[in-house]
């Protein structure tokens, strides 16, 4: 629309026989919002490019002729009804397309040349697909491209074979409704064949139309690279290669769907997951392992060992790998983290003041760089922060900035109090979402700590009772988005020393080796702070009654 013009009135529109959709603007210029067909000012012609507009209705009706511009011989011409009218040089000033009703002839679409545009002559409401009057429905075979002169093209492409070629009525943003106007006759065919211009929008207009047309049945048409069009084939004398990629268009599959006989060479040279083992053996007979790309949720009752497990895992990858390690610890000073880690290294306890002020600055020093010296650790550093959004962009800035490949979250129940207050378990959904998303989309392995909810009755998680996996606090999500959820299990108030010390580690859900049950037992050395496994195969066998 020109920038002055003012609207007047509403009125119907010749086009698509709207009774009001159609604007009169002051300049004479119409503007319909149903079809978005335009008439240029008084009775001159719109020379904006793919601008369509309504002809005046004593436009001649043209003779047969070859369309020299676009490389189309007189004979497909003359095929598709498609006249010419010439200026007075000779040259060729216009394309008449002709459209039908039931094989009445109900409007013409006239192309100008010179000026790029067009306009029609007639209403294009209700009219059948360009071509669509010379090929009777249910065939084997039919094509549908984005314009008139690409259909011809194509169809001359094809040589001798004559197979049926159509286009839609004003190009990539009319596909959908020209279709749906048309569907029977369209689904009448075996094999439909959409062949759109190469640019972003012919593409995903193709694949907006095949996702209305019946699965199986279509096939997307994928031009050889430089070509933009099938016209654009046709005038470069590109007849086999056209046809060889028609044979090789693929049958359409929504995005998310693969047909699995195509996939042979992937399924067998697929990339085997980095995985690193676990500590202690019975976990890797049930788990093989800890793995890149997956979601291991550990969870245990308050007082249980969540601590001293996550720290035995942090300082495993650090120490059995070269890969970065990042850790987001919720509730403690990132010095606590660092002094939990060489814990470890040292077999003391040295978040104990106590214990810590008996070794030197050196031996400190010398411990620490012993550990950290690779430069393959970071942490988070602000303990208390608020912000859901501002921990998940350092999550992923330490997966994709820092590139690290393993990442503890410890714990859940802090993110959610970082989120909303008030509807837990909905916030608990948010984020297991968020963190299922970022596993699948950088491939980094998450350790994520989760609290369980409290028991009902005289017994509780610290008293040794047996976890499952509807005692994880706050919404089903946890259970449903990790790949393994491991539960510890101790009673920590127990007369007897040693089963007051002992851990079991109890697979609750693997989605990997679907092994689950009783995994090990781990006994925590009050003096070094260490924990060691106590790894019995048949008491693990027996506790889960798998013998016979």
């Amino acid at each position: 629309m020109e920038e002055k013009s003012k609207f007047i009135k509403h009125i119907p529109c010749e086009a698509c026989g709207s009774k009001d959709n159609n604007s009169l603007y002051d300049d004479g210029h119409t503007y319909c919002f149903g079809c978005h067909i335009r008439t240029a000012p008084s009775t001159q012609i719109n020379s904006v490019r793919n601008t369509n507009t309504v002809a005046p209705l004593n436009v001649d009706g043209g003779v047969y002729g070859p369309l020299s511009d676009r490389g189309i011989s007189e004979n497909t011409a003359k095929k598709y009804g498609v006249k010419v009218i010439h200026n007075r040089v000779g040259g060729l000033a216009q394309h008449h397309y002709p459209y039908f009703i039931n094989n009445e002839l109900t409007a013409t679409k006239i192309r100008y040349v010179k000026e790029k545009g067009f306009r029609w002559k007639g209403s294009s409401k209700d009219t059948q697909l360009f071509g669509q009057n010379l090929f009777k429905e249910g065939g084997k075979y039919i094509t549908i491209t984005e314009g008139e002169c690409d259909a011809m093209a194509a169809y001359e492409l094809f040589g001798s074979k004559g197979w049926p070629v159509i286009s839609i009525k004003n190009g990539a943003q009319s596909a959908i409704s020209d279709i749906k106007e048309n569907l029977e006759y369209v689904e009448s065919f075996d094999n439909i064949v959409i062949c759109f211009d190469a640019d972003k929008q012919g593409k995903e207009s193709a694949q907006r139309v095949a996702r209305i047309l019946k699965p199986g049945k279509v096939r997307i048409y994928t031009l050889p690279t430089g070509y933009k069009d099938p016209n654009d084939m046709l005038k470069k004398n590109k007849h086999s290669e056209f046809t060889k990629c028609w044979w090789e268009a693929k049958v359409y599959t929504p995005t998310g769907i693969i047909r699995v006989s195509e996939k042979e060479k992937e399924f067998l040279k697929r990339d085997k997951r980095d995985n690193v083992p676990y500590p202690w053996e019975g976990l890797n007979k049930k788990l093989y392992g800890l793995r890149q790309g997956e979601l291991v949720t550990l969870t245990g009752g308050t007082g249980l060992g969540k601590s001293s497990i996550t720290r035995e895992l942090e300082h495993w990858l650090v120490h059995t790998t070269n890969d970065n390690v990042g850790i987001i610890a919720l509730e403690e000073d990132w010095k606590r983290t660092v002094d939990g880690i060489l814990s470890i290294e040292t077999n003391a306890r040295l978040y104990i003041d106590q214990i810590r002020d008996a070794y030197s600055q050196e031996d400190l020093k010398e411990m620490y760089n012993k550990v950290f010296s690779n430069d393959n650790v970071f942490i988070h550093a602000h303990f208390g922060t608020n912000d859901i959004d501002a921990i998940f962009n350092k999550l992923r800035y330490l997966i994709i900035g820092c590139d690290c490949k393993w990442i503890v979250v410890d714990h859940l129940h802090m993110l959610v109090s970082s989120l909303i207050e008030g509807d837990e378990r909905r916030a608990i959904d948010n984020i297991m979402t968020r963190l299922r998303s970022l596993v699948e989309e950088t491939g980094a392995g998450i350790i994520l700590v989760s609290h369980l909810r409290r028991i009902e009755g005289n017994k509780g998680h610290e008293n040794g009772i047996q976890v499952n996996l509807s005692h994880l606090r706050g919404s089903q999500a946890i259970a449903q988005l990790s790949d393994c959820v491991i539960a510890l299990e101790r009673n920590q108030q127990a007369l007897d020393d040693l089963e007051s010390r002992t851990t079991k580690l109890r697979v609750l859900k693997s989605r990997y080796t679907g092994d689950v049950g009783l995994a090990t037992s781990l006994i925590y050395n009050t003096t070094t702070g260490r924990l060691k496994e106590d790894y019995n195969e048949r008491a693990v066998l027996t506790d889960d009654d798998m013998l016979f």
